[in-house]
């Protein structure tokens, strides 16, 4: 029979049973490491100067604008381009004027253009400054009959509706320009001109909220807005003609008489709680006859320029007298240049301009 050994107890056999395993111990927390920083830049070696960028370095020969006339214009033509002289001291004076006049304006700016004294070219003036405006300029440009007695604004550009300030403020469709458009007349220069009502009883009417009501429409759809007022300072609309006014264009003739009316314009102002427009005021001395004036337009200067931003002189101009619609093609090249330099002045305001959010701005 056989025997099944006895199983011996642990302790008297040989054989021990392994350890129990450790305790699991915590992998102490390590911090990530940062990224590798790029690389230093080799330092240059002794002697060794780092050059201009790229763009800074002039790749391209700057052209020479050819010259417009004379004989620098004559040279340039006889050899094909060969030989340019470049542009005379004349012509890059203009250059300058032309850089003053395109000024960029932010928002819009107002210019009011007055004179006491009826025959001085107020209308004119301000026909001829809107149209070089919105010649030599790419915004948009417009001219507003204030002129309460029968205004004649309308008659110096081509008229293309027959529409007015009053059909303009009742039209209840205003949403873009073209619907602004559709009341307006536009001359070859591309100034627009907004009209008056051509029935003086009905003209007289013209108040000063209604022309509040006009600049809120016009001020958003145009960059320069230039009002023809009367030539009386008393009427409804001239308080907010002058109240909405970045600057005042103050319209006399060369001789004595158009000058005391002028200065009685500007005691006026200073008298009505607009004597701050004096000092951004402009006196243009138009001139109705051809010929020299008897008056010294040099001590008439002066005598403007201690109250008065800027003086400009605009010559007679046959074209000008006929009181028909004005081309700038057909004036003078003194007439011309002198609208070009007048343009440059009021420009030189635009600048101080900020942009407006209080009435009568609305929101589109």
């Amino acid at each position: 029979m056989t025997e099944t050994p006895a199983t011996l107890p642990p302790w008297l056999t040989d054989h021990q049973p392994p350890p129990p395993p450790p305790p699991p111990q915590a992998t102490p927390l390590q911090a990530t490491p940062p990224p590798p920083s790029p690389p230093l830049p080799p330092a240059p070696s002794p002697g060794y100067a780092r050059g201009p960028a790229l763009d800074q370095v002039a790749l391209l020969r700057k052209a020479r604008r050819p010259p417009a006339g004379g004989w620098r214009r004559a040279v340039h033509s006889l050899t094909g381009g060969a030989v340019n002289p470049g542009q005379s001291a004349a012509e890059l004076e203009y250059q300058e004027l032309l850089e003053r006049v395109r000024r960029p304006v932010r928002g819009d700016y107002r210019i009011a253009v007055l004179s006491l004294k009826g025959g001085v070219g107020k209308t004119t003036t301000a026909v001829g400054l809107g149209s070089t405006f919105a010649s030599l300029r790419g915004d948009r440009v417009i001219a507003v009959d204030a002129n309460p007695d029968l205004g004649t604004l309308a008659q110096r550009i081509p008229l293309q509706t027959d529409s007015t300030v009053r059909d303009l403020l009742a039209d209840p469709a205003i949403h873009r320009y073209s619907d602004v458009r559709a009341h307006t007349s536009q001359a070859p220069s591309r100034l627009e001109v907004l009209a008056s009502e051509r029935d003086p009883a009905a003209a007289e009417a013209f108040s000063e909220d209604e022309y509040r009501g006009v600049m809120a429409v016009l001020q958003r759809y145009y960059n320069i807005v230039l009002t023809d007022c009367g030539t009386g300072l008393s009427h409804s609309a001239m308080r907010g003609v002058l109240d909405l006014a970045d600057a005042v264009i103050l319209v006399s003739s060369p001789a004595l008489d158009g000058a005391r009316s002028a200065g009685a314009t500007l005691d006026w102002l200073a008298g009505h709680g607009f004597g701050h427009l004096i000092s951004r005021a402009v006196v243009v001395l138009s001139s109705a006859r051809p010929g020299s004036s008897s008056i010294d337009v040099d001590q008439l200067t002066q005598h403007f320029l201690t109250r008065c931003r800027a003086v400009q002189t605009i010559a007679f101009d046959d074209h000008l007298a006929e009181g028909a619609a004005i081309d700038l093609d057909l004036l003078g090249r003194r007439t011309r240049r002198g609208f070009v330099e007048l343009a440059a002045v009021i420009a030189d305001d635009f600048g101080g301009t900020t942009l407006r959010r209080q009435p009568p701005f609305l929101p589109e």
